[in-house]
């Protein structure tokens, strides 16, 4: 089905398209280079209501729905996909994972903050020997009296290192699986919590990837999110919303690379004429902009679902899987139209290329992906 926007959600893309275009992009490749964190145009951000779109007005927030916030995600990853990152854990995960699952204290002490981008959101979950599998994880939580004391660690999180507050899972009775894991805000400066090694990556540079090392981490027993044993079900519907932003990340590189190939093959002279009427060069462009609009059909697909209340576990993990492949394909098509120049930082498509690589693993597998929706279209089956 096709999608008709509504002119307010019309609006919110155009204005974040302007501001993402105007205060992100012309910068994008320098902090590509340096690995610069964007705090300062995600202040702007926070000033547009870019950083609390999921966090209801009485907390300070937007209240979006979710097919506006993944168009202006879009954008924002169209001009910076390392900007974009951190506002797709910042809003998909982290807020929404306070909103429904935290008390009424917890969510009037941190969603303000949150909306106003005084302070950023991170998610740890994945651990040195715990990916793919969640419940395999090490950290554990022991409570004393009023206190939790965490120990363990957690690797590749996203903004780990300038973030003000990461959600954090970690085993509260390792006897039960995954039933047995529970979920706690941290705060930065909370005892025994430290950042460890920041990773050098191939792409999304100004987002910092960090390891968080937790030494008898003392935690109140009021940050514990929801209820003991919450952390897997808190986990789990975080990533339901966090794929669609990766499909929304998708769809934005995916269009810059587009669009730049386009732009270039309608300027690049061969063998007497420009490269665009080549037929084989043609088919190519034809065939990169289908993928990109059935990504973004599969993206508002499972974001219309969300906002209706339906069950869309399967549609975001097909949007992020279908997607995260797209712009792996569309971006390696969009330099190999540069030719030789793409392979250089003299056009912005050796960029995306690097950017959109991470998409197929990171926030569930490509592989990960496809377990899910087979799972969930067989669950569904009557036996014979």
């Amino acid at each position: 089905m096709l999608f008709k926007l509504t002119d307010e959600q019309l609006m919110i893309q155009a204005m974040v398209r302007e501001f993402a275009r105007k205060e992100l992009a012309p910068t994008a490749a320098e902090r590509d280079r340096t690995k610069d964190f964007p705090a300062a145009n995600l202040k702007k951000m926070a000033e547009l209501g870019l950083l609390g779109m999921a966090i209801p007005p009485e907390h300070g927030g937007e209240g979006a729905d979710t097919i506006s916030y993944v168009l202006a995600l879009s954008e924002i990853a169209y001009s910076c996909a390392a900007t974009a990152v951190v506002m797709s854990v910042h809003n998909s995960i982290v807020c929404e994972s306070i909103d429904r699952f935290g008390s009424d204290a917890q969510k009037k002490r941190y969603l303000k903050p949150l909306a106003q981008g005084r302070i950023i959101g991170a998610f740890g979950l994945t651990e040195p020997h715990a990916g793919s599998d969640p419940s395999a994880q090490a950290t554990t939580a022991t409570r004393d009296g009023d206190v939790y004391f965490l120990n363990g660690s957690k690797r590749f999180t996203t903004t780990g290192r300038n973030s003000g507050l990461v959600i954090v899972t970690a085993k509260t009775d390792e006897s039960v699986g995954h039933r047995g894991i529970s979920a706690f805000i941290l705060e930065k400066d909370f005892p025994g919590f430290t950042v460890g090694q920041d990773e050098d990556k191939m792409g999304l540079r100004a987002s910092d990837t960090t390891d968080l090392l937790f030494d008898n981490c003392r935690v109140p027993a009021e940050n514990l999110l929801g209820s003991e044993g919450d952390g897997f079900k808190l986990a789990m519907t975080a990533l339901d919303s966090g794929r669609i932003g990766i499909a929304a990340q998708s769809v934005g590189v995916a269009q810059a690379a587009f669009d730049a190939a386009v732009k270039y093959a309608k300027s690049r002279d061969q063998f007497g004429r420009k490269i665009s009427k080549f037929q084989g060069l043609r088919w190519m462009i034809a065939d990169m902009a289908t993928e990109i609009e059935a990504a973004k059909q599969l993206m508002l697909s499972a974001a219309a679902m969300k906002d209706r209340g339906e069950n869309y576990t399967k549609q975001a993990s097909m949007a992020k899987l279908f997607a995260s492949e797209m712009v792996n394909r569309v971006t390696a098509q969009a330099l190999q139209i540069h030719g030789g120049y793409g392979f250089t930082k003299d056009y912005p498509v050796e960029r995306f290329y690097r950017d959109a690589r991470v998409f197929t693993i990171y926030e569930g597998t490509s592989e990960i992906q496809r377990v899910v929706i087979s799972n969930q279209i067989l669950k569904d089956k009557r036996k014979p």
